[in-house]
């Protein structure tokens, strides 16, 4: 669906094409934002983080928080990076890229002050539904302007024609998180960093499938963050938790991922499948393989992602879908279901915060709004 507005000039109205349209995570993409490593920084030591990321990964930020990454990472992650915006493009998909900036810099509020860590994951900061990119009120200081990098891409899209708007900016101080947190164990009950002080989400506990999107609560997204969407979307759409049994849930996309109308692929570690909402009955739920082992000692130590990252795939469309060639049994599985598999490199991304979904944000896919589900 191509959505046109008009801007109002003293003399006429002046039709516009919105650019940004994507209502799904498999209409054939179109146009994508692609994240960047240049002037990435350790994020801040803050609890919020450190709970969100592998114990010996945390060790290791808590000691060299706000510093630059070391280059070899760098420079390993920036080879595959070029690469994946290559396949992108050859693939007739046009890539738009944030500002290189220092995220070294010092920044703060009346609370509180932090440095920043990095622009490699737009899929966390910004959300897209239809023709509006919505800014996500994210819980991590260390990414509180963010999105700033990111601004000269906004306002050409804005200019065009798309609806650009904000969520509340959160104030992020003491109130929002539990004290002394501690991460629960394997058969304690669920609990989370995140009080309901305020609301707060990243985009990537989310994915879309038309009408209706799925979300987990995590400890980077609390229920009011969860409520504000609902509300602010309206009754058009519908939003449906998953539940997950990561003991340190963060983004939804090495959990659930919809892959095609009909189709779903599922972490059998984090989700009962017969406790998946009544809504996906009609559809195939494909059950992740287990992962390749990681066998590269300096990334096992410096991932800030889990194992299951095998599953943070990009769909071109509903057949073709990117992911890591590192890890050949999903790449097997996703042939056995009837997918094309392109394979590409973005292992040593994860040190930054993810792989391909994370990576990217689709800002248009050619295709309507549509309800997939009776």
């Amino acid at each position: 669906m191509t959505l046109v507005r008009t801007l109002a000039t003293d003399d006429s109205a002046e039709p516009l094409v919105s650019p940004v349209s994507s209502y799904n995570e498999w209409d054939p993409l179109e146009e994508i934002i692609v994240g960047r490593l240049e002037g990435s920084r350790i994020p801040a030591n803050h609890p919020v983080v450190s709970c969100n990321v592998p114990p010996w990964a945390a060790r290791m930020q808590g000691l060299a928080a706000g510093r630059r990454y070391p280059r070899l990472l760098v420079e390993r992650a920036q080879r595959e990076l070029d690469a994946f915006v290559g396949l992108l493009e050859s693939l007739g998909v046009t890539v738009r890229r944030p500002d290189a900036v220092d995220h070294g810099r010092r920044f703060g509020t009346p609370d509180w002050s932090s440095r920043g860590f990095c622009n490699t994951c737009p899929r966390d900061s910004m959300l897209v539904i239809g023709d509006e990119i919505i800014e996500t009120p994210m819980a991590w200081p260390c990414r509180y302007f963010e999105t700033h990098s990111y601004r000269a891409v906004l306002k050409d899209y804005f200019r065009r024609g798309a609806r650009w708007t904000a969520a509340p900016r959160p104030q992020l101080t003491e109130d929002l998180f539990e004290e002394d947190f501690r991460v629960p164990g394997p058969d304690e009950p669920m609990r989370y960093i995140l009080t309901e002080f305020e609301p707060v989400f990243d985009a990537a506990d989310f994915v879309r499938a038309g009408r209706d999107l799925f979300v987990t609560r995590s400890n980077v997204t609390n229920r009011m963050g969860i409520e504000w969407l609902r509300r602010h979307l309206g009754p058009g759409y519908r939003i449906h938790e998953i539940e997950s049994r990561c003991r340190t849930p963060m983004h939804i996309d090495t959990t659930f991922v919809p892959l095609a109308p009909g189709k779903v692929l599922v972490n059998p570690e984090y989700v009962d499948v017969d406790r998946l909402p009544g809504i996906l009955d009609s559809w195939d739920v494909l059950i992740a393989p287990e992962p390749t082992p990681i066998r590269d000692p300096l990334l096992k130590l410096t991932s800030m992602c889990g194992r299951w990252l095998s599953m943070n795939v990009l769909m071109v469309d509903e057949r073709r879908v990117i992911a890591e060639r590192h890890h050949t049994e999903m790449l097997r599985a996703l042939e056995r279901w009837g997918f094309e598999p392109i394979p590409c490199d973005l292992l040593h991304y994860a040190p930054f915060g993810g792989s391909f979904h994370c990576a990217t944000l689709d800002v248009r896919r050619r295709g309507a709004l549509e309800s997939y589900f009776d």
